[in-house]
């Protein structure tokens, strides 16, 4: 059997948690004789192998010509590129890991016209939030049902506009939109929000009807789908897995004098939604507190953002932070063994995120938001602590108690357990997909 995933990006170029996760489950789909094939999107077209798995790229640019582009069914070229690759590999099985303007809903329609059933993986909330990360004015968990009017204010609010404007924006009247509609930029975007934004909707939607299968990570997106009227009987929770768990973990001496700094370590991308400047602004406010903070970022763009130059800015005033350059994964849990207490300060819903996973692999005790997937992964004074995720005086005293208090660390530690594997979610999908294919023969 072969399978076609399509994730936003792959490697060598920087990669987030969808990335490794598909680069994992492809490995592990091997042992039940799947092959897996990896389309997506990239500067340029090319076609190369990344351990041992063949990788197709379709060649894209950043210009749009009108915001149409951005929000609605997709990439009419990217879309007929890939019907190429289709029907040179020939796949039984097309899955989906992202949707955006270029892995979009044609591609699941293209896969139909040719009788091959699709599979869609909700991996972020970037799915069917125009704000991204599924937060309410930035502020509050949204239950994330699609309506035209909050959205479209919530999406203008998240572009600049204060609520009265973004509300007034969002409500004006059909003729002055469509008055518009060819125009963009400032006020003009403002003006075609709430089309745009009914735009992606639909496409949504579309979406939604035209995958014959839907994976979901975690609880939270299972409500969202529902919320949104997701055909029940097409969705599966089929939960995080990690593959390559060392046999044995690094040993690391925890019983330490007490004046030996708490060692607390954070990976993640360079950008607001990870959070990683609350964290700095906690350990900052206690100064003479013995913690050390590593930062391994990644930074998914070719230049520095405003974002990243404000976080070096914070950490040159204090000595005990460092930010460091990523490392290739498979040194990741090593790396974290060597640590006390991973953080995870995501500002949005995670349906993850890996690098909880990695760090119970560890053997590593979470102080996280109490957010999504974190959330559902971590229990609160049991095998890590769960704090709100905008408030910098909780993270504040949670580093000051973890510092202080050893004893808590070690019992938090011991509670920890090793996650689930991801060769058990690779049986999974190996069951999914044959009933798929099955299921697409009867009908043709």
């Amino acid at each position: 059997m072969r399978i076609v995933h399509v994730p936003y990006t792959y490697y060598p170029d920087p990669v987030g948690g969808t990335e490794i996760y598909v680069e994992q489950l492809a490995s592990s789909l091997r042992a039940h004789e799947i092959e897996s094939v990896i389309v997506a999107p990239g500067k340029m077209d090319a076609a190369y192998k990344y351990a041992d798995t063949r990788v197709y790229r379709i060649g894209v640019t950043d210009a749009v010509r009108d915001l149409n582009e951005l929000y609605g069914e997709g990439d009419v070229d990217a879309a007929r590129a890939f019907e190429k690759i289709l029907q040179r590999e020939k796949p039984d099985v097309v899955h989906l890991h992202a949707f955006t303007r270029i892995v979009s809903v044609r591609l699941a329609q293209i896969s139909h016209a040719h009788n091959i059933p699709v599979v869609f993986t909700y991996h972020t909330p970037t799915v069917s939030c125009l704000r991204s990360g599924l937060m309410l004015w930035g502020r509050e968990v949204c239950d994330g049902k699609l309506d035209a009017d909050r959205c479209t204010r919530c999406r203008l609010h998240s572009l600049g506009l204060p609520k009265p404007a973004a509300t007034l924006f969002a409500r004006v009247p059909q003729p002055l939109r469509a008055a518009v509609q060819h125009r963009q930029g400032g006020v003009y975007t403002a003006l075609r929000m709430r089309d745009l934004v009914a735009r992606q909707h639909a496409a949504f939607h579309a979406l939604m009807e035209n995958v014959d299968l839907i994976i979901v990570l975690c609880g939270w997106t299972h409500r969202v789908l529902l919320n949104n009227g997701v055909t029940p009987e097409k969705i599966r929770i089929v939960p995080h897995g990690l593959a390559n768990e060392p046999g044995e973990r690094v040993r690391v001496e925890h019983n330490r004098a007490r004046a030996d700094a708490l060692r607390v370590v954070t990976l993640g991308r360079l950008e607001p939604i990870k959070g990683i400047d609350l964290m700095v602004h906690a350990l900052r406010a206690l100064p003479t507190h013995s913690i050390t903070l590593d930062i391994y970022g990644i930074s998914q763009s070719e230049t520095e953002t405003p974002y990243a130059r404000e976080l070096g800015q914070l950490i040159q005033r204090d000595e005990r932070i460092r930010l460091l350059p990523p490392v290739p994964h498979a040194q990741v849990i090593s790396l974290l063994s060597q640590y006390d207490v991973l953080a995870v300060p995501s500002q949005w819903l995670e349906t993850g995120p890996l690098v909880v996973l990695e760090g119970f692999a560890a053997g590593l005790p979470i102080v996280g938001s109490n957010l999504g997937g974190i959330a559902e992964k971590v229990q609160d004074g049991v095998n890590g602590l769960l704090l709100p995720s905008l408030d910098a005086s909780a993270w504040r005293e949670a580093f000051r108690t973890l510092a202080d208090d050893r004893a808590l660390v070690a019992r938090l530690r011991g509670n920890v357990k090793p996650p689930r594997a991801m060769e058990e979610v690779a049986a999974e999908r190996a069951t999914f997909y044959q009933e798929l294919v099955a299921g697409m023969r009867g009908r043709t």
